[in-house]
């Protein structure tokens, strides 16, 4: 078998991983259209999702550096292969903790650009020297600059959900960000400029941020571009099946299982009205990279601020998986007025699963994502400090039928969380932890899934087999399984050929625990 190229686990610089012989998965030809039709861009795309090797292709491209593109897309056009000075600003490297330091490292950044170029800054401003910058590159190299910027937001973000000093902080890097990026709208910058492009995790308004680059496209969902970051089902087949049939035979695993758990694992995020689907790249890269199907993307970063602002706003979780929205809530964005569902999408944790009559329908993207939130959320809800084996114990349990100890596991746990939590017990909290468990546990399950006659609690799928599962608080497992039947709520299910399960499942507020329940 031909040696493998190596995986560019960790790597987003275009140039090391061509110069590398590393898997380069061609996403040339949207660059090239994006470079050849327009000249200010904006795009938001969750973490580890490809934006800064998206700017550092882009940076190789205006270089000229036609070599590394042997072979690519871009290869087989008109691209003229000239040279531009860049001006590239990541700010995942740029001090931001305060606006002083702020101002200081962007100062810093632009001086050693100079320096790199042989050019001298002489204005002691931030907004004059970013101008001068540019004027200075234009006049050097009689050639238009292109100028850009990673991660824009960071200085926002990173601020958010830890107290009244840092949101004063993020308000701050607000304003001086809102200055720094007008430049590039100045008349006598905007003519000399060949292309801007901005990346980040958020779309915060152009109100408060882009106010002066009113003629910036945004590309976070067009449909022309919904496949530039992320992986194809395509692409995945094509550029990683050497990887796949290595996986195959490492692991005695059947080629159709290993991509059946890929696309569930890992695939799911839709950035468009249209249905075009893609795959986390970190995800699928480490996955191919060591053989198994992890939590590669989540255990990246861990969400504190999302979670917290979800219990401060005292949100229904089992709601998350049917949020429904306009897409107006794509373009309020603001740090003085966030939007949960927006906060939600551009961070990753949940993709739009449909749209209806300018309706957005949203869902999590896929089980790795699903699984690892919800656990996270049970732990902050419930502060239950046990072991999460406990959780793959239930999945196995409702695999084999064995309801007996599945019930007896979801009662240990209950009866493990801490009672001085300041929750209403109600049917909704029993509820949502009990579907924060089992989604935890891995298995595919859905709540308040909507029949003709009603909504399911609590919906487990598996290969051969379902479960239907009503709650109830102060009532009886009983008037559980009467509501399933004397609703139907069944009946749709009937023709997929699988055994059938209802469960009813009460819950006794006062022994704060499950107190009864039936399997039929």
């Amino acid at each position: 078998m031909k040696k493998l190229q190596n995986l560019p686990i960790g790597d987003s610089s275009f140039e090391s991983i061509r110069s590398n012989n590393c898997l380069y998965v061609d996403k040339t030809r949207h660059i090239f259209k994006m470079a050849e039709e327009g000249k200010y861009y904006f795009m938001a795309r969750p973490r580890r999702f490809g934006k800064s090797l998206t700017v550092s292709t882009l940076r190789c491209l205006f270089q000229g550096k036609k070599d590394l593109f042997y072979g690519l897309r871009v290869s087989g056009t008109d691209w003229e292969w000239k040279k531009h000075p860049v001006i590239l600003l990541d700010f995942n490297s740029i001090s931001h903790d305060t606006t002083e330091n702020l101002k200081l490292s962007l100062k810093e950044t632009l001086l050693s650009i100079a320096k790199q170029e042989g050019i001298e800054l002489t204005s002691s401003l931030l907004k004059g020297q970013f101008k001068e910058l540019i004027c200075l590159l234009y006049k050097k190299t009689k050639m238009p600059v292109v100028i850009l910027i990673d991660e824009y937001d960071k200085p926002l973000i990173d601020h958010l959900g830890k107290g009244k000093d840092h949101m004063d902080t993020a308000r701050n890097n607000r304003d001086v960000l809102k200055t720094f990026f007008g430049v590039m709208k100045d008349g006598d910058v905007s003519q000399i400029l060949r292309l801007v492009f901005i990346t980040g995790v958020s779309r915060f308004s152009r109100i408060s941020i882009f106010s002066e680059l009113n003629n910036l496209k945004d590309m976070t969902m067009l449909e022309d571009y919904a496949d530039m970051l992320g992986y194809t089902q395509e692409e995945v087949e094509t550029f990683f099946s050497p990887y796949i049939e290595d996986f195959e035979k490492k692991k005695q695993m059947p080629r159709s299982q290993i991509l059946d758990n890929l696309k569930n694992c890992y695939n799911g995020y839709r950035f468009s009205e249209k249905n075009i689907k893609v795959y986390n790249p970190y995800s699928v890269l480490n996955a191919m990279d060591q053989k198994k199907f992890g939590s590669f993307w989540f255990e990246t970063g861990t969400p504190t601020f999302l979670v917290n602002l979800l219990k401060e706003n005292n949100w229904y979780l089992p709601k998350i998986e049917d949020m429904q929205a306009t897409e107006a809530v794509f373009s309020v964005y603001d740090i003085d007025r966030l939007q949960i569902q927006a906060l939600l999408f551009q961070t990753g944790y949940v993709t739009i699963r449909d749209v209806k009559d300018r309706l957005y329908f949203f869902d999590y993207p896929n089980q790795e994502v699903k699984t690892a939130f919800l656990e996270i959320l049970f732990h902050s809800y419930t502060q239950w400090a046990g072991n999460n084996s406990r959780f793959v114990l239930l999945a196995g349990y409702l695999d084999k039928e064995d309801i007996n100890s599945f019930i007896e596991t979801m009662t240990a746990i209950y009866a493990s969380i801490p009672y001085t939590l300041e929750t209403k017990r109600d049917e909704a909290y029993f509820h949502t932890i009990f579907y924060l468990m089992v989604c935890a546990s891995g298995v595919n399950a859905h709540s308040e899934v909507l029949t003709s006659e009603g909504r399911i609690d609590l919906l487990v799928e598996f290969s051969d087999k379902l479960y239907i599962v009503e709650f109830k608080c102060n009532q009886s497992a009983d008037a559980a399984i009467k509501q399933i039947q004397d609703r139907g709520y069944d009946t749709k299910y009937r023709k997929t050929g699988k055994k059938i399960m209802l469960m009813g499942i009460n819950f006794d507020t006062e022994k704060r625990n499950i107190s009864e329940w039936k399997c039929v």
